[in-house]
């Protein structure tokens, strides 16, 4: 049986309810997932009381994004304690800038003319964290753009006229986060923005896994990967970057599968077992 470990919810940029993605994963007979949202565990609870329902193995995660000599990193927490202050105030710290940052962009939009509400993009974002995608989807539907990749090549991504930077911590830091929250430290998709070098660096400040396992990383990278978790005895992880099934790269639940023999590693890990 295989697991998914990077889902995405409502909580953040997905667009099921973190019920639905596990009831998805049910069908689909994974053994299990994690949830994996961008800067918040609210998504979490609700992911483990379906899980328990329907008898599918739900791990409690989180990304975060960090950035590092010019370039964007992202980290994969599991299994952290998700009442640890520290964490919970930097989650915090996180939603309250992107807030802000919501506040910038919809200032630069209607600097071009494009006048979007807050409101509306809090009813796309809902009770979870907000991001360019929702952005991206009032922008569509208000005829600006005709899909949400023309919205962010047009206006949102980086480098076009409304694009502002998310706040971002050190990749170290991040680590620590995760692993003073008693969680497992995991590199996110390495083949997309990550190098060996800078792997070695993250080992050395606590890393302990690398998401070898990923839709966009070819037999190559898959095997590369594998090889360096031998190596600096890494969990090999894996998972789809699932954020619904409208989307057009991560929208097939399960695409990258993990063997579900990594869940006991990352509960040894954790400490867990």
């Amino acid at each position: 049986m295989a697991v998914d470990l990077h889902v995405h919810t409502t909580a953040s940029d997905g667009t099921e309810r973190p019920e639905e993605v596990v009831a998805r994963a049910r069908r689909l007979g994974l053994h299990g997932l994690a949830v994996t949202d961008h800067d918040t565990l609210d998504g979490v609870a609700p992911a483990l009381a379906a899980g328990r329902a329907l008898g599918i193995e739900v791990l409690p995660g989180v990304e975060l994004g960090t950035r590092r000599d010019g370039r964007e990193v992202h980290l994969l927490g599991y299994l952290m304690n998700t009442e640890e202050a520290e964490l919970l105030d930097a989650l915090r710290t996180f939603r309250e800038a992107r807030e802000r940052r919501l506040d910038e962009m919809l200032a630069r939009l209607a600097a071009l003319g494009l006048p979007v509400e807050r409101r509306q993009v809090r009813a796309e974002a809902g009770a979870g964290a907000v991001g360019r995608p929702h952005v991206a989807r009032v922008l569509v539907k208000m005829g600006a753009a005709a899909s949400l990749d023309e919205a962010f090549a047009l206006y949102l991504g980086e480098g076009r006229p409304a694009y502002v930077p998310r706040l971002k911590l050190s990749p170290e830091r991040a680590i620590g986060l995760i692993r003073r929250a008693g969680g497992v430290a995991v590199l996110a998709h390495p083949g997309l923005n990550a190098d060996d070098a800078l792997i070695s660096a993250l080992v050395d400040a606590g890393l302990q896994g690398l998401e070898a396992y990923y839709p966009e990383h070819d037999p190559a990278m898959t095997a590369h990967y594998l090889e360096l978790c031998r190596r600096y005895r890494l969990v090999a992880t894996g998972g789809s970057d699932f954020h619904g099934p409208e989307h057009r790269r991560h929208g097939r639940l399960a695409a990258a599968a993990a063997p579900d023999a990594v869940l006991r590693e990352l509960k040894e890990r954790a400490g867990r077992e």
